[in-house]
């Protein structure tokens, strides 16, 4: 058989194309097996359980096959079994991060929200290019590189320019949390409680998902506990918050400061020792008046 050689290299938006068609794939097949999975214990970065099933592995493998044979030299980080290419290019550092099945717990329990899927491009130190994909809307949020917009897309491939209504303040919306309040700080609960925040919402699972909320503006504002970051994770979530103008504050526990993260896309796991504020850029003055003389973010 023949073999027929195009000319040129992928460009940004043929790029896109590919990482979404990635994602919808993967969101395909754990749909799938939703009813039908094995799930098996893992090593964990924490106390807590931590779990894999088939439809992971699955969808790291859809993931892995294409990005390997459409982005021959790129280096690829991915959660399941440890995976890690290294990037080979001439000249480019750049690196996929993959996690396949974001939220596996809620996905062993069946639940109907807060599990999904996520890719990122990385080049040369940049967040150029990320997605995440629900699984159980098939919704796909994320941004090409060499754009400045992020769209909300559906199955039906309808997309939506999401944007951040900067009008609306803090005291008019919910702070989203992703543990109970009770596990956090004396300064954030008196966040969640009001007035700085109109009050609180729990929710788990998957990162990605949560965030989306975010992105949404369906709450104004996220905590998150301190943690072990992995590259899977973060880097996704990052670029997209970043791309809308969301910003991550530390706080320290102790004396309820609050200082700027530069959020860097990482290629190993991290760990934050301090609780994570993520709230719109267009908030800092509401965030700067809350806080006072805690205050110690420099734009």
């Amino acid at each position: 058989m023949n073999t027929i050689i195009m000319p040129g290299e992928l460009n940004d938006h043929a790029t896109a194309i590919v990482l979404k068609e990635l994602v919808r794939r993967a969101i395909v097949k754990i749909r799938a097996m939703r009813f039908s999975f094995e799930a098996h214990d893992k090593p964990s970065l924490t106390a807590d359980a931590d779990f894999v099933t088939d439809a992971d592995k699955l969808a790291q493998a859809i993931y892995v096959r294409s990005l390997v044979e459409c982005f021959p030299g790129y280096g690829i980080v991915a959660e399941e079994d440890g995976l890690r290419r290294p990037c080979t290019l001439p000249v480019d550092n750049a690196y996929f991060t993959v996690d396949p099945l974001d939220g596996t717990k809620a996905f062993i329990r069946g639940q109907s929200h807060g599990v999904g899927t996520m890719i990122s491009l990385t080049v040369n130190g940049r967040i150029v290019c990320a997605y995440v994909g629900d699984i159980n809307t098939g919704e796909i949020y994320g941004y090409r590189a060499g754009s400045d917009k992020v769209f909300r897309i559906t199955p039906q491939e309808s997309a939506q320019h999401l944007a951040i209504d900067t009008e609306r303040p803090l005291a008019a919306q919910y702070l989203m949390l992703r543990d109970p309040v009770a596990k956090h700080s004396a300064a954030v609960q008196t966040l969640a409680n009001g007035p700085a925040f109109k009050n609180h919402e729990i929710g788990g699972g998957s990162i990605g998902i949560s965030l989306a909320r975010l992105w949404k503006g369906e709450v104004g504002g996220a905590v998150l506990l301190p943690r072990n970051e992995t590259p899977w994770d973060r880097n996704p979530v990052v670029g997209i918050s970043d791309r809308l103008g969301f910003v991550f504050l530390s706080i320290n526990a102790a004396s309820g400061s609050v200082s700027q993260i530069p959020m860097e896309p990482i290629r190993e796991t991290i760990v934050f020792h301090n609780e994570t504020l993520i709230i719109h850029r267009s908030r800092l003055a509401e965030a700067k008046a809350i806080f006072g003389d805690r205050w110690n973010y420099t734009a």
